[in-house]
């Protein structure tokens, strides 16, 4: 098992975690946000946390997932930061959003070089890599793709999102990636119907969530399925596989185990956790993942 936890990027750093919460800087701003999995205490006091902050989000005592932001005045939203490790250069809008979210998981970061090198890699025997990038949120990684040269398909259920994404393109200055509104196991359906194939696959699916017509995602329900039609869809010649998964109790061997039942003797495998480590050294778990690749 690995753990993959993001190396210096000077626009972010976990000061601190603990209590719940975790302390992060995001370019010029410090954030307080909850976090489920921080059940150790702070290395640092209370009041450092409030002096240091310039966000604090406050969960609403009516809804368990909304909240909103408690801001000094000279807190920016949006704003932007960069990321300019490996060979990339991408630049990213964050904003304080209802759900605690900016935006941005800085715990993808080590991906978004994998998945680069893994393009380069193809594009010396396919002159277009073709990836499909499914729940893909703000695109981090479809900018990482993009920029490595890819053709680019990014999916999401959620208009204001992909919107979002869009934003993050033109500031990336860069171009031509196809945006899908919809949801994620309805367009893999249709498009291991049509023939279609992807040299990369990357997914980040979510414990629980709505397509544009309301259609249900429950993880536990759902994955399966969409992971076999997956499993159709990718080009077995030159290829990458990445998934990402956030759902608390979720084990990466459950993964492992649906990666051989679906893709059978996969080459290059790697599975393990996403992490970030705050300045006191304590990790902080994120979620698991697998990866698997041609060379």
């Amino acid at each position: 098992m690995q753990l993959i936890t993001p190396a210096t990027w000077s626009a972010y750093e976990l000061i601190d975690s603990g209590g719940f919460q975790k302390l992060e800087r995001f370019g010029d701003f410090i954030l307080s946000r909850p976090e489920p999995q921080a059940i150790w205490d702070k290395s640092l006091s209370d009041d450092e946390w409030e002096r240091r902050a310039h966000a604090t989000f406050r969960r609403d005592r009516q809804s368990p997932e909304r909240g909103d932001w408690q801001t000094t005045p000279d807190m920016r939203d949006p704003w932007y930061v960069r990321f300019d490790q490996g060979g990339l250069n991408l630049k990213f809008k964050l904003a304080l959003t209802t759900f605690k979210h900016v935006g941005l998981f800085p715990e993808q970061a080590d991906n978004w070089v994998y998945i680069q090198d893994k393009i380069r890699a193809i594009s010396a025997n396919v002159s277009r890599p073709k990836v499909l990038n499914l729940f893909a949120y703000t695109g981090g990684a479809s900018l990482a793709a993009r920029q490595a040269g890819a053709d680019v398909t990014h999916v999401d259920a959620v208009k204001p999102v992909i919107s979002w994404a869009r934003e993050n393109m033109d500031h990336s200055e860069l171009d031509n990636i196809r945006w899908v509104v919809e949801d994620a196991v309805k367009f893999v359906r249709r498009e291991v119907r049509r023939g279609n194939q992807y040299n990369g696959i990357i997914l980040d699916p979510p414990a629980y969530g709505r397509g544009p017509e309301g259609e249900k995602w429950v993880l536990e329900e759902h994955l399966n399925g969409l992971l076999k039609s997956c499993a159709d869809l990718l080009d077995r010649t030159d290829f990458f596989f990445i998934i990402n998964l956030y759902s608390l109790g979720f084990s990466s061997l459950i993964l492992d185990n649906l990666m051989g039942q679906l893709f059978g003797d996969v080459p290059n495998p790697e599975w393990g956790e996403l992490a970030v480590t705050d300045l006191a050294g304590k990790q902080l778990p994120l979620g698991c993942f697998t990866d698997f690749r041609h060379e």
